[in-house]
């Protein structure tokens, strides 16, 4: 029995501020350039003013990339072109600055956070800082086991919870979230096919390197199956992520309730963090406020979830890489909407159109009574 009382987030987590929100609102409506002419960046500044409580907004200039990594024995079945067991790898690409997120955060001067949960290697082969909060070696195959045992998934949810506490404390402004997994979209996909009630074909999707139809439907089969485990436990959260989650996704979603009760702002990248926000919504209906979804990735099973939490992509630019590098593509229009909604200058009285025309007008009458 699980000491952890996920029903607490809903009394922790409170919406962004509305009424600093209608005072941005009324401060856009000041400003030179006039409102709406920006489209989604004068939302995005009004967003911002409300989850920073501040107006004007402050720039964003501590974001940070944290990416939560692991294993899912799922991917024996094939359902993944990358062999099982090589997510590993991944993350010393990533750390060694050879992937797309490392590119593009070193280009946008952003610092990246990995944290291993459940890889399948040794540990020995990894900097400390990055396994330090591993759970276990790899999870469970989700279509005949479960991912984690109970006392797992708590512990893999406090780890996330602890993440996003440390991230707060040393100043983070907004996190850009992903993961770096091996099996994480077929884990995902069942999340999201439990939670909104439908079919496997609907959320099952290529991955991140495309697979062929082939591995589409091994995939779509494994999807099913677990789909089928994780209904009886649709009303218990972390039993859920247990069931057919894994460690990485359990910690994302711990880090992204927490983020909400810090009153942190996430990006989310892709499929497998929308996933994971969905469920954390299914613990804390405020929660999404704090969210924001950086782009739709082309996978159905992101498409779902986000329709659900009403969360509308920033961009689409089809990019299904994951490890958070559509997250980062997402950052500078976020960073561009706090720069224009603190520095455009507000209108002058001597802007204003002076209200002289009925004592002119008032004038002129008088004139012409003289004349008459």
């Amino acid at each position: 029995m699980s000491s952890l009382n996920l029903d607490d987030f809903t009394d922790l987590i409170e919406r962004p501020d509305g009424g600093v929100r209608r005072d941005a609102e009324e401060r856009r409506a000041r400003q030179v350039v006039p409102p709406g002419s920006l489209g989604r960046l004068d939302d995005l500044g009004e967003w911002l003013a409300s989850a920073q409580s501040a107006v004007p907004v402050r720039p964003v200039e501590r974001p940070r990339v944290v990416l939560f990594a692991g294993d899912h024995k799922v991917a024996e079945l094939g359902v993944s072109a990358r062999p099982a067991g090589g997510a590993g790898e991944l993350v010393r690409e990533v750390l060694e600055g050879g992937r797309p997120v490392s590119v593009l955060a070193r280009r946008l001067g952003v610092p990246v956070r990995v944290v291993d949960m459940a890889l399948d290697c040794d540990p020995d082969t990894l900097p400390a800082e990055v396994v330090r909060r591993r759970v276990r070696r790899g999870g469970g195959r989700i279509d005949v086991e479960d991912a984690l045992t109970v006392e797992e998934a708590e512990a893999a949810f406090r780890a996330g919870m602890a993440v996003a506490d440390e991230e707060a404390d040393s100043g983070t402004d907004l996190v850009v979230l992903g993961d770096v997994s091996v099996g994480g979209t077929t884990a995902a996909g069942v999340l999201v096919a439990a939670l909104c009630g439908t079919d496997a074909s609907v959320v099952t999707g290529r991955g991140g390197l495309a697979i062929d139809d082939l591995a589409w439907m091994r995939k779509c089969a494994a999807i099913r199956d677990a789909l089928r485990r994780a209904r009886p436990v649709l009303g218990d959260q972390l039993r859920l992520l247990a069931t057919v989650g894994g460690a990485d996704l359990t910690a994302m979603t711990g880090f992204l309730l927490q983020s909400a009760v810090r009153k942190t702002p996430v990006i989310l990248d892709g499929v497998v963090t929308a996933a994971c926000a969905l469920v954390g919504q299914r613990v804390a209906f405020r929660a999404p406020d704090w969210w924001l979804a950086a782009h739709d990735s082309g996978e159905p099973g992101q498409a779902k979830a986000l329709d659900r939490m009403a969360l509308e992509p920033l961009l689409s630019q089809g990019v299904t890489v994951g490890e958070g590098a559509g997250g980062l593509l997402a950052l500078p229009l976020v960073q561009a909407a706090a720069s224009l909604a603190a520095e455009l200058p507000e209108t002058s009285d001597k802007d204003e159109p002076e209200d002289e025309g009925e004592d002119e007008g008032e004038d002129e009458t008088k004139g012409d009574r003289t004349d008459a």
